[in-house]
């Protein structure tokens, strides 16, 4: 699905939401267009950041990665955390959260952008540079967590 930053890729399994995907790359021609429910809450937090996910999702991950995604679901829009501040609030360490966060298969719903490193920005998508930093820097400022510029 085509976003302001590249492209949306979703899997449902079972009418829920399994992989929440973003890319750089512009999407051309759809393969099959997601279902109107999935569509349209993507389409709202395109144009709202602030509205709320009420789509389904099917939770897979080790119990320590489910901790940090249901952390990273209180981060409210517009603010962010770094690794080491999530990390000691779980009583874990930055990395281990770093970890989480790569793992993380349903983006968006799940808030990885939101988690930043100390000293800036930080990684995203398991890279400390290219596009999905890129993206991460997009999803930031439209939430309002970084000035514009």
């Amino acid at each position: 699905m085509p976003a302001p930053f590249g492209a949306l890729t979703v899997e449902l399994r079972e009418g829920a939401l399994w992989t929440l995907e973003l890319s750089p790359r512009r999407v051309t021609r759809l393969r099959r267009d997601p279902p109107a429910p999935i569509a349209a809450a993507l389409h709202r937090y395109l144009r709202d950041p602030a509205t709320p996910w009420s789509l389904p999702v099917i939770a897979r991950g080790t119990p320590f990665q489910r901790r940090v995604w249901a952390a990273l679901r209180r981060i409210p829009v517009g603010r962010t955390v770094t690794y080491g501040a999530l990390a000691a609030r779980l009583g874990s360490a930055p990395r281990a959260v770093g970890a989480a966060c790569r793992a993380n298969p349903v983006a968006l719903v799940i808030p990885c952008h939101r988690v930043v490193a100390s000293a800036g920005l930080g990684g995203y998508q398991g890279r400390s540079a290219g596009p999905g930093v890129e993206i991460k820097r997009w999803l930031l400022r439209h939430e309002g967590a970084l000035p514009e510029g």
